[in-house]
């Protein structure tokens, strides 16, 4: 009986952990984690940071300077929007107070977290190593009593939820509507103009793509198709000499007189024939005469 009630209690756990997880779905190509988040999720503030974290997340779940930002499977990744799509970020380019968030506002931690301050934030620099930390030198040391005013949250994204959340292109219009806010760190600036970038470039590239398809069978038909009369027609009726070729031949050779055949304009060629012509009808009537005197005379 023992046994079973472990068991049981290891399945009712393990259920517990599958509802508490209600999850973040990575929207990059070929990349998931199997989780979705269906509705906008409560964030509470850090106490002393410029940043947000889900405590009802089973997750490593942040907002801050306008955008989300999650560590999950020894990446971080952000995105504008709760439930994504995500972008990749290199360790070389997550924000400084994001690094800084203390080990216990993470809600899904890793295993080599065991064993660091709880207050403190994770040792990244013994994690990513000395290129990394000498790249990002200083990068736990700030000013503590003074700290960044948080961002205020896009909760406009609350109506955004199941079947209406939006595809990634009408993201970039809702957020540019309802969310004026303008990030003031700059590696945050740079993730917004970049995934800004990627938004607004994917639709014109599929219109690209389809667009010489639709115009390829203009210009045969332009280089088939006659010279258009229409700048003739702007100017009223057409000239007798503006008609076209066809046309004013006809009307030329109606016109026209006569054209004198060519023995009439060969006036030298008539006297030759006549001469020949002359002397050929009398030398036959003389002949024929002789024929019939000689046969009279027989």
């Amino acid at each position: 009986m023992r046994y079973l009630f472990i068991v049981l209690w290891m399945l009712l756990g393990s259920l517990t952990s599958a509802v508490a997880q209600v999850g973040i779905g990575i929207g990059l190509p070929g990349v998931s984690i199997g989780i979705n988040l269906p509705v906008f999720p409560q964030l509470v503030l850090v106490p002393g940071y410029p940043v947000y974290y889900a405590p009802q997340l089973n997750s490593n779940y942040f907002f801050y300077d306008g955008m989300y930002w999650i560590y999950e499977g020894d990446s971080w990744y952000t995105s504008s929007w709760y439930n994504g799509p995500w972008g990749l970020v290199d360790p070389e380019f997550v924000p400084l107070f994001v690094l800084r968030i203390p080990v216990r506002y993470y809600r899904a931690p890793p295993m080599y977290f065991r064993g660091w301050r709880a207050d403190a934030p994770p040792r990244w620099g013994e994690h990513w190593g000395n290129e990394w930390a000498q790249h990002r030198s200083g990068w736990d040391k700030w000013n503590r009593h003074v700290a960044p005013t948080p961002a205020p949250l896009p909760v406009y994204q609350r109506q955004y939820s199941g079947a209406r959340y939006p595809q990634a292109p009408q993201q970039q219009a809702l957020h540019g509507q309802n969310y004026r806010y303008q990030p003031r760190d700059a590696i945050v600036r740079q993730h917004v103009q970049e995934q800004a970038v990627q938004k607004a470039l994917a639709p014109p590239q599929r219109e690209r793509q389809g667009a010489p398809q639709e115009r390829s069978p203009r210009p045969q038909q332009d280089s088939q198709r006659p010279n258009p009369p229409a700048p003739l027609q702007q100017g009223g009726p057409a000239a007798p000499h503006a008609q076209p070729p066809q046309r004013a031949v006809e009307e030329l050779q109606r016109s026209a007189p006569p054209q004198a055949p060519a023995r009439v304009r060969g006036p030298a060629e008539q006297d030759q024939r006549q001469p020949q012509q002359q002397g050929q009808g009398p030398g036959k009537d003389r002949e024929k005469g002789e024929e019939r005197g000689q046969e009279r005379n027989r």
